[in-house]
């Protein structure tokens, strides 16, 4: 990918920035989190489950990146390009995780994954889960999946794009499981991740594989509602 450095949010845009002698400036969040250990909890997760969480390697794109999609601020524009950036660079990494042959994708909510997917592996098959979970109770409930009938036997890339709860995730979990697929064949890829959410999926299934950009007690919950631009 050619690296695209976008301006601050309320900096001028670059003839402006030109004109008056301000170069163009990277910029990174730092999450205040409810928690103050929030830190050491990631870094015990990452201890008790070991390879079973696993971060891209952090750099100053992705830095900025996770920035601008935390920032509410942020525009819709800015939003979704940086979002779509994202979520290449975590598909590209999932599809480095399978062997080399076809495998099939569940998207369980929304869809703004796939498009990511598919720009990076064009003949890829692809199954959809539809699961709402409760405002109040947090509980989900399965309403539509569909998949390739050979699932059972293939290596599967379940994607959603924030993981807070982990309850949606868990559920999708079970629906495959149900389909005859083995925990131990799917990757679970994420841009965001709370560590509640992450020890919630592997303590139900120890043998799943999560990919994620970023663990951290405050997750970017407005994504959906700013990305499909319901906000």
């Amino acid at each position: 990918m050619a690296a695209i450095i976008m301006p601050c949010q309320n900096q001028p845009s670059a003839p402006d920035q030109a004109a008056a002698g301000h170069p163009r400036q990277l910029r990174f969040s730092e999450v205040e989190s409810p928690d103050s250990d929030g830190h050491e909890e990631v870094a015990a997760l990452q201890l008790q489950v070991g390879a079973r969480l696993r971060l891209l390697p952090i750099n100053d794109q992705i830095r900025e990146l996770q920035t601008i999609i935390r920032d509410r601020t942020t525009s819709r524009g800015d939003f979704v390009f940086s979002a779509d950036r994202l979520i290449r660079l975590v598909v590209e990494e999932g599809l480095n995780q399978l062997p080399y042959t076809e495998c099939t994708v569940t998207t369980p909510t929304g869809e703004a994954m796939e498009q990511g997917l598919r720009d990076c592996c064009r003949s890829i098959r692809i199954g959809k889960i539809l699961i709402q979970s409760d405002e109040e109770t947090q509980q989900a409930k399965v309403y539509y999946a569909k998949f390739p009938p050979d699932i059972y036997r293939r290596k599967v890339l379940l994607m959603y794009p924030i993981l807070s709860t982990g309850n949606t995730v868990i559920e999708a979990v079970k629906v495959l499981i149900e389909h005859g697929v083995q925990p131990s064949f799917i990757i679970l890829l994420s841009l965001f991740s709370t560590p509640h959410g992450a020890k919630s999926i592997i303590q139900e299934f120890p043998e799943i594989t999560i990919l994620t950009t970023e663990v951290h007690p405050v997750a970017p919950t407005h994504f959906g509602q700013k990305y499909f631009g319901t906000d």
